[in-house]
């Protein structure tokens, strides 16, 4: 769902140890010069960075629940812009497990990215031959986060791998995956899948001025980022953006068709207290034009805990099956061929649900009741499909206790079982890396959350929390997390580049998921590579792609 739950930190703090030398803007500030403004940066510990770029217009006003708008040449400042400061965020719910960052802005004005750079690359521009290029995505359940959320600093990630890293904002909730077009058709669907569309645009035409290359874009993301990444992948609108992918917990199946937004639509109104049988569209639509940002995000929130109640196993947002910016449901595209033929890494966490327990997290249907409903929903929804037994799906989790059964059921459904089924159809396509994230710390496993949902995250940015609240390593680890950090950055940004996910001298080859023995890397204190390891679960669910339409 999203990251930041390491510590116990008050929202808006950070844990990343400030450099000793902090941004330098009292000295010379590289230049980015770019089609659509040049932007001045500031000069890091380990890396240049640019904050607060502009991507695409204001989605405001009339352009507000429409697709966005690319920015055009006349739309560029006269002056030098300054990229000091981050840009603001989409509003949201402060929540103490999503550190936003310090000083954080909320507005609907928030269309902004962000670029890291190993220093001086920016100089060499005009070079014939420019870096690799990871644009990350983050999570949130498609209500919460931003690109600027402390774990996402970027500095490591560029100076380690020779990278450029791009991090950006996009529309959610609401304001950016309420689809309301079933009221008026002024409305647009998939308004925060556009946004991100339109940064990678974006890096395509204008991050040759930071001294990237255009043609080596690798797109990444984790839980509801990494599921627009599985998206991007089917989606005719995303050809040519990028070349590679990863998606970390990726919910690929969690995603709907128009029928179910026009239920949450009609959800929407009533939340928003409007009375849809009692005025008329111009009305409605009137109305819906007058809620603030804030009100937007307060309905988000209502929504998002009161229709997983109601539905266990869906969602109150996400990206619509609209027959146009998303024709398709993606893992039907998979199955059929037709995917953009790149490079995938994907994978999971051995232990995803074990965060939304922690939390108390209405998202994943834990308990038994809550699953004996999920089951029963996906049998209304495909009733020409034979479904696994009740009985076949728990024979995996057998010897159990039942709320152990419930977290092992709640992550194979959500995250598990989709993310092997599109590996293994993908694989007939492209190179497919698959992993398992089983890493934890002995304080992580004091509290019941092992290797929970998110917690990969720090360790793939090299930004492991030091600050004095983190917990991570109460109880020890640190030197072997330093370690499992080290190789999983030499992955990820070796995959950047081109090459083979192995880098060098880690271990076991890791080979690709289409050897016949759908092999998976295991990462932990050391990397193994395991031979069918969920081998089990898929004999338990079997082949037939569940979820919610």
């Amino acid at each position: 769902m999203h990251d930041g739950l390491m510590t116990h930190d008050e929202p808006g703090t950070s844990t990343i140890p400030p450099s000793p030398r902090g941004d330098a803007t009292d000295g010379p500030r590289p230049l980015a010069r770019t089609r659509v403004g040049t932007h001045r940066g500031v000069v890091g510990e380990r890396a240049d960075v640019w904050r607060g770029i502009r991507y695409a217009r204001p989605p405001v006003g009339e352009l507000r629940w429409r697709r966005a708008v690319p920015l055009g040449e006349s739309d560029a400042p006269e002056d030098v812009a300054d990229a000091s400061t981050f840009g603001a965020v989409c509003p949201q719910q402060l929540n103490p497990a999503v550190r936003l960052g310090p000083d954080v802005v909320m507005d609907e004005d928030c269309l902004f990215l962000n670029v890291w750079t190993p220093p001086g690359a920016s100089e060499h521009a005009d070079d014939a031959v420019g870096l690799p290029v990871m644009v990350w995505l983050h999570g949130g359940a498609y209500v919460l986060g931003s690109g600027a959320q402390p774990f996402y600093e970027g500095s490591n990630l560029a100076a380690t791998g020779d990278v450029v890293v791009v991090t950006l904002n996009y529309r959610l909730g609401v304001l950016g995956f309420a689809d309301l077009s079933s009221i008026d058709e002024r409305f647009e669907s998939n308004a925060g899948l556009s946004d991100v569309l339109a940064a990678l645009r974006w890096v395509h035409d204008h991050i040759a001025a930071f001294g990237g290359d255009p043609d080596k874009v690798t797109v990444f993301g984790e839980s509801a980022g990494a599921g627009l990444v599985t998206a991007l992948l089917t989606m005719p609108a995303a050809t040519g953006l990028f070349g590679r992918a990863i998606a970390q917990s990726s919910p690929v199946t969690s995603m709907y068709g128009a029928d179910r937004a026009a239920r949450v639509a009609a959800q929407l109104l009533e939340a928003a207290g409007i009375d849809a049988g009692e005025l008329d569209t111009g009305e409605i639509v009137a109305r819906l034009d007058e809620l603030d940002g804030m009100t937007c995000s307060a309905i988000t929130t209502t929504l998002f805990e009161k229709i997983p109640g109601e539905t266990p196993g869906t969602i109150a947002f996400a990206p619509v099956i609209d027959g146009d910016l998303l024709p398709e449901h993606p893992l039907d595209v998979y199955r059929a061929g037709r995917a953009h033929p790149v490079p995938l890494i994907i994978g999971t966490n051995r232990d995803e649900a074990n965060l939304f327990k922690y939390m108390k997290s209405p998202l994943m249907p834990i308990t038994t009741a809550d699953i004996e409903r999920m089951f029963a929903g996906m049998a209304k929804e495909y009733p020409d499909v034979v479904l696994p037994e009740r009985a076949q799906v728990l024979s995996a989790y057998s010897g159990l206790r039942p709320k152990v059964t419930g977290l092992g059921v709640a992550r194979d459904v959500a995250f598990r079982m989709p993310t092997l089924w599109l590996a293994e159809a993908h694989a007939r396509s492209a190179p497919v890396y698959v992993y398992r994230y089983d890493w934890t710390t002995r304080m992580f496993r004091l509290l019941g959350l092992g290797a929970a949902h998110a917690t990969e995250v720090p360790y793939v940015w090299g930004n492991l929390g030091a600050g004095p609240r983190d917990i991570t390593f109460l109880l020890g680890g640190r030197k072997q997390g330093e370690a499992v950090s080290e190789r999983m950055v030499r992955r990820w940004t070796a995959f950047a580049h081109g090459q083979e996910p192995d880098a060098g001298t880690l271990g076991d080859p890791w080979p690709t998921y289409d050897t016949g023995h759908r092999p998976v890397l295991r990462i932990d204190a050391e990397d193994r590579v395991v031979q069918n390891l969920d081998g089990d679960i898929w004999e338990a669910w079997g082949d037939e792609v569940l979820g919610f339409r």
